[in-house]
């Protein structure tokens, strides 16, 4: 999976290059949301004001400059992403297809693994690796914010604890991996029993539409059966999974302003400070809570993950 892309001559210029354009165009992504945080403070501290109506209007100019380029930048980034991730899995391609044609037994499944699990391989890693590296670097620009921030805070307790607000932001992200762990511990095999049988039921399909004798309506039926079971098991631990998911996101909104707003009500900061302090809480926190925010999707790459080197280990046993 690795090996193909990034030794194989062919695709070193986009595999290291890529990374390169990736890293540097998602670096200055995470400056321009960093201006954009410094913004909302200026912003909402001219709205409480409610008199300077020309620095209101040079505040418009000022954020028509930041969100444009941020837009242009979001969109080549994206157009970008989608064709690194692309050339990974055509470099997976290239190297299973020889593989399997000079493998003499039948690997269940294997056209399967070469067209649809390589194309969800790739597009985990252009989702999930970017999002990753980008929530990554965000934390790396607003902790020093937050913790400046923490200065303002009035709450007891939380006032005499020295950026008090980075770590709310770190133990409740934190407790939030922990806790949708154990909620959604089981979904990765879920996932991966569901891709067998779905498998199966397409093979059969498959066989069928070639030649009618392969449908065998008991056997379909039954096939269909086992997608069927597994699937509801599915629905029932997604379920449960997106309650708590729903739960801590609404939570984490409404936390950082509980923690703000009695230095908001005894005049200590203003309402800029209190926008900014949302917004930087939320970032970190976001960060911090990258896995939470994606955990469905994770579990359904490991088992894409699982399921591809299940394969390449039967293609370089067959190979010898």
């Amino acid at each position: 999976m690795f090996k193909s892309f990034f030794i194989n001559v062919k695709y070193r210029l986009w595999a290291w290059g890529g990374i390169v354009a990736l890293i540097a165009m998602t670096s200055f992504q995470v400056y321009l949301t960093v201006l954009l945080n410094s913004w909302y403070a200026k912003f909402y501290d001219i709205l409480q004001k409610a008199e300077d109506i020309d620095g209101f209007w040079n505040a418009m100019i000022e954020f028509s400059y930041i969100a444009m380029t941020y837009v242009v930048l979001a969109a080549f980034l994206f157009w970008f992403a989608q064709h690194y991730a692309f050339r990974w899995r055509e470099a997976i391609n290239h190297y299973y297809i020889p593989l399997w044609n000079r493998c003499p037994d039948n690997i269940e499944g294997a056209s399967q693994r070469i067209q649809q699990d390589t194309y969800e391989f790739s597009k985990f890693l252009e989702r999930f690796g970017l999002g990753l590296f980008r929530a990554i670097l965000t934390l790396i620009a607003f902790i020093p914010i937050l913790w400046e921030l923490s200065s303002h805070v009035t709450l007891p307790y939380f006032k005499d604890i020295e950026g008090s607000l980075f770590y709310l932001a770190f133990l409740t992200s934190f407790g939030g991996i922990f806790i949708s762990y154990i909620v959604g511990i089981k979904l990765p095999g879920i996932e991966y029993d569901n891709q067998k049988k779905e498998a199966a039921y397409r093979k059969k399909l498959v066989y069928s539409e070639d030649d009618k004798k392969h449908a065998d309506i008991e056997s379909l039926l039954s096939l269909f059966l086992g997608v069927r079971v597994n699937y509801f098991k599915l629905f029932n631990h997604y379920s449960y999974f997106t309650l708590w998911e729903n739960i801590y996101g609404q939570t984490m909104i409404i936390l950082p302003y509980i923690v703000m707003a009695p230095s908001l009500f005894v005049g200590v900061i203003t309402l800029g400070v209190v926008t900014q302090t949302g917004n930087a809480f939320g970032k970190v926190n976001d960060s911090f809570s990258y896995f939470i925010d994606h955990w469905i999707e994770i579990t359904k790459f490991l088992s894409v993950i699982k399921r591809l080197r299940e394969f390449e280990n039967l293609l370089k046993e067959n190979a010898k």
